[in-house]
């Protein structure tokens, strides 16, 4: 039977693949920057004599043949990049480079794809079909690998019917998974605002453009696109997080810079809202008299999990981790350059459970103290394994 055969196959390995996720946590690399971990990820595979290529400078895209390869094609993601954050840990895998961190569970990620590879290829005569596997560079930072490995050709020759990723998920114990179907994180985008007018003496303010005025005003008033344009039951956020004029208390600033996110959970609207700020900033400044520079630096956009793959990946977990190990997902307003492959075909983007509060395992990611119970580890390659092999997806 697949399903014990890939539950065997993920103990038997669990050991092997931990020391695999020590090394590629030890040795972080930047988004963009992942040569080393491209070359560890190249030699892996060349050991399991899986065949691959090396897309977007760093991304490495492995194919395995099951019986009857062409019968379906479904593609398996794991990101591999690190974030810069000075890691806080007290183990001997700690980062080895300073101020850089797999803070975000990348390492996680690339070991247990790296773990159901070998799988899959151990157990390639017991399941049909073709397993494509994407380590993908960059998720951290703008564009995103995915949409360069996209417009390389990632999902195509051969073209995946569906694509799978998982994320580790601090909050949820050891042991469970989670799947949400639909609208799943949110869209990205950076605020960059300028406001400029003649600057002068604090005492003295009608001879100036307040633009310390302005900006407040416009700060406030930003909040209104959320609150008044926006549909109550579609999830968004605008937040103004920097606030950078003025040097001395006597003294009206000539500039004043704002940055902040917009996200949101719709297509429409965050095209809708991108006019909106646009407009609001525009004529604000204008009714003041100050003039203002605008650029929303476009990131991300959302995820959306396929409602039937998402529905057969979830029945499908039930049946390989039992009904009580699978949850559902919550929303979330953060986001990952999953949704850039979840636009062209369909994809279901879940989560792996490697909290343990009994241990104290409980940081959050993005910060310097995040670590997992490895445990998950065989709970992570198997499942990947079990998708891969098991789901068929025709729209």
């Amino acid at each position: 039977m697949l399903q014990q055969s890939i539950k065997d196959l993920a103990r038997r390995y669990a050991e092997e693949f931990i020391e695999v996720r020590h090394h590629l946590h030890a040795y972080p690399e930047l988004s963009y920057q992942e040569f080393e971990t491209s070359k560890f990820i190249q030699e892996k595979l060349d050991e399991l004599g899986i065949p691959f290529s090396v897309m977007a400078q760093t991304g490495v895209i492995g194919l395995i043949e099951g019986k009857n390869p062409s019968k379906k094609v479904i593609a398996l993601r794991a990101d591999m990049d690190a974030l810069p954050i000075r890691e806080e840990n007290k183990i001997e895998y700690k980062s080895k480079h300073e101020g850089v961190m797999h803070a975000c569970g990348h390492d996680v990620h690339s070991t247990c794809l790296l773990g159901a590879a070998k799988i899959l290829k151990e157990l390639k005569n017991e399941w049909e079909g073709t397993v494509k596997l994407i380590f993908q560079p960059g998720e951290e930072r703008n564009p995103g690998g995915a949409s360069l490995l996209i417009k390389e050709g990632v999902l195509e020759n051969p073209k995946p019917e569906a694509i799978f990723g998982l994320h580790v998920h601090p909050q949820l114990e050891t042991g469970y998974y989670s799947f949400r179907e639909g609208k799943v994180m949110a869209s990205a985008d950076e605020i960059y605002i300028t406001i400029k007018g003649p600057g002068g003496h604090a005492a003295a303010p009608h001879l100036t453009v307040d633009t310390i005025l302005v900006a407040s005003q416009l700060v406030v008033s930003l909040q209104q696109i959320i609150s008044r344009n926006k549909s109550p039951f579609n999830p968004s956020v605008l937040s103004i997080c920097s606030f950078q004029g003025g040097h001395t208390t006597n003294v009206i600033p000539s500039e004043v810079k704002l940055m902040g996110t917009f996200r949101a959970m719709d297509e429409e609207w965050r095209r809708k809202a991108h006019e909106l700020i646009n407009k609001q900033c525009t004529e604000l400044a204008k009714s003041l008299g100050a003039t203002i520079d605008l650029h929303i630096d476009i990131w991300y956009p959302s995820v959306y999990n396929n409602e039937g793959l998402n529905e057969k990946a979830r029945f499908l977990a039930t049946v390989y981790a039992g009904n009580g190990q699978v949850q559902t997902t919550e929303l979330r307003m953060g986001a990952e350059d999953f949704g850039y492959y979840s636009q062209v075909i369909p994809g279901c983007f879940f989560r792996l459970g490697v909290g343990n509060t009994k241990l104290g395992i409980t940081s959050g990611v993005h910060t310097p103290t995040f670590n997992i119970d490895e445990s998950a580890i065989e709970l992570g390659m198997g499942m990947m394994a079990w998708l891969g092999a098991s789901t068929e997806y025709k729209q």
